[in-house]
């Protein structure tokens, strides 16, 4: 759970700000998308390779 302290005379938006940065740091939304479907890890490993093929032709691209 996350505790974020208002200090006094604080907007109320900043600390929302706060509030929403924080979260993001910690990735709780990305984790949980991530489980609201089950991936093979034959299907992720596929997925990473393809992933570094992509990254792999960009770079090869950029040296000529």
């Amino acid at each position: 759970m996350l505790i974020i302290p208002i200090k006094e005379g604080e907007n109320i938006d900043r600390a929302l700000k706060r509030f929403k940065r924080k979260f993001d740091k910690t990735g709780t939304m990305r984790q949980l998308r991530k489980r609201q479907q089950f991936t093979k890890p034959s299907v992720e490993h596929r997925a990473k390779i393809q992933k570094a093929q992509y990254i792999q032709g960009l770079r090869d691209k950029e040296e000529i």
